[in-house]
């Protein structure tokens, strides 16, 4: 390990260079404050690796290095280390030591480590040579490009609207928090919910989806919890709730602003205590479920109207994941049509006309109505292969 200010700085150095601390821990941001002055250094500090995202987005520059600290509130740090040298490469990303704020890089030897970042700074921030990545965090950079050039697992567009909920799934994935995705109809909610199930740790376990819109209320309370035989008319044999069957796995509530209120407590108290009641029994079984609820309802006004409780919202919403309505993101709109013309009609294209047509609808109805759309229109053109204006019904 060498201390920072050990480090050499070049007197001609122009514009000072970008650190970003990544750290928690206050002291050892005031510290590097004080250390890392101008003109050669520009200090910029983040508390978690989401605030370190936006800040990265802001500030980045070719000339970037990271200290990373290995305990972060929100991501872990490999996981984050992955992201960061996908999203910008040309950042160097070097681990600080949690306690003494001093350069951690694995098992390098004090000199090895004052080379690394000299090089950095004689550079004004060069990319390092790929040689010098340790192999394990150069294949999760891998795995995290891999899955980048899709967006997330199922998800499709890669706007900057959408590489922010990818950013945001990515780091929530890891974790067990319980999740709250709402967006307008139609925008995909279902597919961010099996895209964080996917790449979590309980991917190999059951991802149960519950519809609270769908379920009649007199059903939903015994879908939802199970019940014992005899509980109710018809209740010939136990049966296991839908809560328990995704123990170990994930619980997917969707459209959880229409649950109604009297069964709200009880999904509270499960929440609380990680325990489930089947309807006419008295024991409780003891479930490991991670929840992910979504809606389109505006629920802070579903509150104020006294449909939702409170204690509820933000026992869900602790991790609050927005998915941007198509119009928000209309760049994904050509790579979205030309998906779906090719899995409703394969050899299909769009002409430059329809897709014009296509940009200019705002799409009140979302990637749904898109896909509604491009469907229809590959059963108009009969046995042409280019969809065309004529085909574009709105």
């Amino acid at each position: 390990m060498v201390p920072l200010s050990a480090l050499p700085v070049r007197a001609e150095e122009r514009s000072p260079i970008n650190i970003f601390v990544i750290s928690p821990n206050s002291r050892i941001q005031q510290e590097l404050r004080g250390r890392l002055t101008q003109p050669y250094w520009n200090v910029i500090a983040g508390h978690s690796g989401a605030q370190a995202l936006e800040q990265q987005r802001t500030h980045a520059s070719k000339d970037g290095v990271v200290l990373l600290d290995p305990e972060l509130p929100d991501i872990q740090a490999d996981e984050f280390r992955g992201i960061l040298r996908s999203r910008f490469p040309h950042l160097q990303v070097l681990t600080l030591n949690a306690h003494t704020g001093q350069l951690l890089i694995g098992s390098s030897s004090p000199t090895a480590v004052s080379i690394r970042l000299s090089e950095i700074i004689n550079r004004s921030g060069a990319a390092m040579n790929s040689s010098s990545v340790r192999a394990g965090e150069r294949e999760e950079s891998d795995r995290i490009r891999d899955e980048e050039s899709s967006g997330l697992r199922n998800m499709v567009g890669n706007s900057e609207p959408m590489r922010r909920v990818y950013d945001l799934a990515r780091m929530v994935a890891a974790r067990d928090t319980t999740v709250l995705i709402t967006g307008e109809s139609g925008t995909g909610k279902d597919l961010i919910a099996q895209g964080i199930h996917q790449i979590s740790a309980r991917r190999k376990q059951p991802f149960v989806v519950v519809n609270c819109s769908a379920i009649p209320e007199a059903l939903l309370e015994s879908e939802l919890f199970g019940y014992t035989k005899g509980a109710f008319t018809g209740a010939v044999q136990s049966r296991m709730g839908r809560i328990h069957a995704a123990h170990g796995g994930t619980l997917f509530l969707d459209e959880i602003g229409d649950m109604p209120l009297a069964l709200q407590s009880k999904i509270l108290r499960f929440l609380e205590q990680g325990e489930v009641q089947r309807l006419g029994g008295t024991d409780n079984f003891r479930v490991d479920v991670r929840v992910v609820a979504a809606t389109n309802a505006e629920l802070m006004k579903r509150i104020a109207e006294q449909q939702f409780r409170e204690d509820l919202y933000y026992r869900l919403a602790v991790f609050p994941i927005r998915l941007p309505p198509l119009r928000e993101r209309m760049d994904d709109t050509q790579i979205l049509a030309r998906l779906f013309a090719a899995r409703f009609r394969p050899g299909s294209v769009l002409s430059g006309e329809a897709l014009r047509i296509l940009m200019q609808h705002r799409w009140p109805g979302n990637v749904r109505e898109l896909r509604n759309v491009i469907e229809r229109a590959t059963i108009l053109m009969g046995n042409d292969l280019e969809i065309k204006p004529a085909h574009i019904v709105l």
